[in-house]
C-alpha cells in the first residue's frame, strides 16, 4: 500500500507530585500522568498511531507495563522504535494530528513548545504538525487527561 493512516489513543490519571510531561515537554503543574513509563500519554498515543498504521503489535505488547525496564522510562524510547519499524519497513511519516482532551493544563500554552519537539522528534516539518487542546465542557470532568493522534505514513520505495 501506497498510503497508511493511524490511529492512536491514550489515556492517564493525574498523580500528585509526579513531572508532567506532553509530546516529550516538560509542563508545569503540580500532577503528572500516572503510568508505568513517564505518562507521556500524547507520545504513548503517536506511538500507537505509528504502529496501528504499520498493523504491528501496540505500545502494551511491546513495552509491556509489567517490565521493569520501562518504569520510570522516557516515552521518547517508544517512539523510536515505531519509527525505527516504519522506516524498516518502506515509510515514511507525512503528517499528524493529535488532540489533547483534558481540562487542565491549558494546552494552547504549550502548543507550539509541543509542535517543534514533535518535529524534531518525527524528523518531519512543523507545519506537518498538528497539536489542539479540547476541554471537557463539563462532561464527566475527570481528574486525568486522554489523547487521540492519527497518522498518515506514506510508502517510500
Amino acid at each position: 500500500m501506497k498510503l497508511r493512516i493511524g490511529l492512536g489513543f491514550d489515556s492517564h490519571q493525574f498523580e500528585e507530585g509526579k513531572p508532567l510531561f506532553l509530546g516529550g515537554v516538560r509542563i508545569e503543574s503540580p500532577c503528572g500522568l500516572k503510568g508505568h513509563s513517564d505518562g507521556d500519554a500524547l507520545l504513548h498515543a503517536l506511538t500507537d498511531a505509528v504502529l496501528g498504521a504499520l498493523g504491528e503489535p501496540d505500545i502494551g505488547f511491546l513495552f509491556s507495563d509489567t517490565e521493569e525496564r520501562w518504569r520510570n522510562a522516557s516515552s521518547e524510547i517508544f517512539l523510536r522504535e515505531a519509527l525505527r519499524r516504519m522506516r524498516n519497513r518502506g515509510y515514511s511519516l507525512v503528517n499528524v494530528d493529535c488532540v489533547l482532551v483534558a481540562d487542565r493544563p491549558r494546552v494552547a500554552d504549550y502548543r507550539e513548545r509541543i509542535r517543534e519537539n514533535l518535529s524534531r522528534l518525527l524528523g518531519i516539518p512543523k507545519e506537518n504538525v498538528s497539536v489542539k487542546g479540547k476541554r471537557r465542557e463539563g462532561l464527566e470532568a475527570g481528574e486525568g487527561l486522554l489523547c487521540i493522534c492519527t497518522v498518515l505514513l506514506e510508502r517510500t520505495d
